[in-house]
């Protein structure tokens, strides 16, 4: 896993400290903090929630002075008469996206080598400032966040690079690769706009990136050949001064030689709103693969300066995303390459998007909403995208022969042969046994683990990314159910109740969610005391485009019984291991570290009362013998319900069958071993009867209540 380091100073999670939020100060009042807590051994997750203190604001970098060297190079990639040039040449863009952060490292050479034989010359890659920065003042730029490595590894194979530094990506990715702790910062910032609160953390961001990938630039040796600011605004806002002042910025690091560009939907209206308006930076412009490419073209032209505009479709669109509950997204193969055909044809030049999709490995899918914040659209852990480079690499199929045909013809180099597929197998019948509940875990947690307000509190507001964040209040016993009502739950809340002084298991009530939030009746409990109240609150993936980007998470309105309002709540972090979490323990929660695995290492739960509906941690095991058995996989969770699997400490994302349409979970042959491979699964609704998982050899999207694929945004 990536190693964290902190940068010179902290950010400031308030922009004036009177401003702070009403509960946050009644939690910083009790004096409670949240620590981390991690679990390692069979089930290796990270509990935690901590409040980054108000620091003072930081100054402005809005006139940086890098002063960074900069290289001779007779090394030239410029446009002029509506051309590309490279070394004086003229030069056709033959590209395709492939992200760095959705491909263990271990692939990254496999799948360029797979993008090379499809015959691409440049890849285009985002980088997400949550990967990188995903707390306040910590940077991670190791393990899958690497980018100058990917970046490297790309000058090393020949591919020129289009770079999409943000700081908003969209690309389906969590919050649009924002990072969480902005949503905590109180008077909220304006997103994507140049409110100074925004950009001076924008500024500081971009002061840790920019430096490190200019040296990789074409003019200096490197594979950089153009560098994306912002991404499609012309879809989102009309701030002239906010992209200006991202082109400033970015030509303060990286130099004039560089060629900045924005992308845009190809109308009038997003190209007016998202284009820079100045001489040197390059607008290009996406549009639905179905749509004629030329009049698009012909517009893009009013958009650049007079033989500044080669025509480039910088996401040309090879697939589409899919959310849960959604026939898998398809496009036809011939379709597809015929479009393409009719760019490359009069030489124009594309971007597939995808060339390769990859996987939204841990939690950082994003999602989407419709016309209101409750129609609430969750991505796939898979981000296959139905790109001619399948999720697990495979490209023995119609849609890579197809363009590769194509782009054959167009190539300037004889393309490469095509690789076999990687090898995948069948690791078989994986026997899982219950080793703890999930509310066990609160039993070993002190008073400093545990958040507490008269209100509840969002999980940006505690401090947490991902997973999910447990709430718990007391209420009065009686004799008939009453009426639970949440107004506002990010994204999806199940209840539970038990009575306080005696130790039988919490009892399920049902599930309050964000797309369909209706009041819940709790069950009759016949207590002699108070009723514990639960509300389990999962992060499925904050919205990542639109309106409604400004998406905290958990419980964010006052929760009702009977009409009356509850105070007092105690939150528990649950944010469980991602990507980005170091991979030691803290020595100040060894002890504590020890106590939960005492509870997760319990041989002696009753599992004699077949399927429950309260969250629990499954874990079983399969052995690989030797090193040539260890092999792309899936895991099958036909039969089981929702919730979030482990192979080997490393978290291979979320599964819910019952709304499909993926069934099976990709589980690449680097996160393998041989001997013996743990699997934990964290369901928290029922499991399949006889606790069993299939390890398989290929993909499935053909589970749950699938309905119509969506249209394209």
């Amino acid at each position: 896993m990536p190693v964290r380091t902190a940068t010179s100073n902290a950010l400031p999670l308030h922009r004036a400290a009177p401003a702070a939020s009403r509960a946050a100060a009644m939690a910083r009042k009790r004096g409670l903090r949240a620590t981390t807590v991690v679990f390692f051994g069979l089930l290796s997750l990270a509990a935690f929630g901590a409040f980054v203190p108000a620091l003072a604001p930081l100054p402005s970098l809005s006139s940086p002075h890098p002063s960074l060297p900069r290289k001779s190079s007779s090394r030239k990639f410029e446009i002029d008469s509506d051309k590309f040039w490279k070394e004086g040449s003229p030069f056709q863009i033959i590209g395709g996206d492939v992200h760095y952060f959705r491909v263990l490292p271990e692939y990254w050479e496999d799948r360029l080598l797979r993008a090379k034989a499809l015959g691409l010359n440049t890849i285009q890659t985002y980088v997400p400032w949550n990967l990188h920065e995903p707390k306040p003042g910590e940077t991670v730029f190791e393990g899958i966040a690497d980018i100058i490595s990917f970046l490297n590894l790309c000058k090393k194979l020949d591919l020129l690079v289009m770079l999409r530094v943000g700081p908003y990506i969209c690309a389906e990715w969590d919050f649009g690769g924002f990072p969480y702790w902005l949503l905590a910062i109180k008077p909220a910032l304006t997103l994507r706009s140049s409110d100074p609160a925004f950009v001076n953390l924008v500024e500081r961001w971009w002061s840790i990136l920019l430096p490190k990938v200019s040296s990789l630039l074409y003019a200096n040796g490197g594979p950089i050949i153009m560098v994306q600011i912002e991404n499609e605004f012309g879809s989102y806002g009309d701030d002239k001064t906010y992209l200006r002042h991202l082109a400033k910025l970015a030509r303060g690091y990286l130099g004039d030689e560089v060629i900045l560009y924005t992308t845009d939907g190809g109308s009038k209206e997003t190209l007016q709103k998202g284009t820079v308006g100045a001489e040197d930076v390059f607008s290009a412009v996406d549009f639905d693969t179905g749509a004629e490419p030329w009049p698009i073209f012909n517009l893009q032209k009013q958009f650049n300066a007079p033989g500044k505009s080669p025509p480039l479709a910088a996401e040309f669109y090879t697939g589409w995303l899919t959310h849960w509950g959604e026939k898998i997204a398809q496009t036809d193969a011939e379709f597809t390459a015929a479009a393409l055909e009719k760019i490359l044809s009069r030489n124009g030049s594309a971007v597939l998007y995808m060339a390769h999709g990859g996987t939204n490995f841990g939690f950082y899918n994003g999602a989407n909403t419709g016309g209101s914040e409750s129609e609430y659209k969750p991505d796939l852990t898979s981000y296959d995208y139905d790109a001619p480079i399948k999720e697990s690499g495979d490209v023995d199929n119609p849609k890579y022969k197809a363009i590769r045909k194509v782009v054959e013809q167009y190539s300037t180099v004889p393309l490469p042969s095509v690789p076999y597929n990687n090898a995948k197998t069948s690791y078989g019948r994986i026997q899982l046994q219950r080793t703890s509940f999930l509310f066990d875990l609160l039993n070993v947690l002190g008073p400093h683990d545990v958040v507490e307000s008269e209100s509840p509190l969002s999980m940006e507001l505690v401090g947490q990314m991902f997973g999910f964040l447990l709430y718990a209040t007391e209420i009065a016993s009686t004799d008939d159910g009453s009426m639970l009502t949440i107004p506002k739950v990010h994204d999806r809340g199940q209840v539970f109740v038990s009575c306080t002084l005696q130790k039988d298991r919490p009892l399920y009530a049902g599930a309050i969610e964000r797309w369909s939030n209706k009041p819940l009746r709790l069950p009759v409990t016949k207590c002699a005391s108070r009723i514990n109240l639960y509300v389990l609150v999962e992060n499925m993936g904050r919205v990542n485009y639109g309106s409604y980007m400004f998406d905290m998470k958990g419980i964010l309105s006052s929760v009702y019984l009977n009409g009356r309002v509850l105070l007092g709540w105690k939150m528990f972090s649950i944010p469980l291991h991602n990507l980005n979490e170091a991979s030691t323990i803290n020595p100040l929660v060894q002890f504590r570290h020890s106590r939960v695995m005492a509870v997760l290492s319990n041989k002696s739960i009753n599992t004699s009362d077949g399927v429950s509906r309260e969250p629990a941690f499954y874990a079983g095991s399969f052995h690989v013998n030797e090193v040539a058995q260890i092999k792309d996989t899936f895991i099958s969770f036909q039969g089981w319900g929702k919730g979030v699997a482990f192979v080997n400490d490393f978290n291979i994302g979320r599964f819910w069958l019952s709304f499909g349409p993926q069934c099976n979970l990709y589980v690449p042959a680097p996160v393998l071993r041989v001997g013996v491979n743990s699997l934990v699964v964290l369901e928290i609704e029922s499991p399949k009867s006889d606790l069993v998982l299939h390890s398989v050899d290929e993909a499935d999207f053909s589970c749950g209540k699938s309905k119509s694929s969506v249209h394209h945004l």
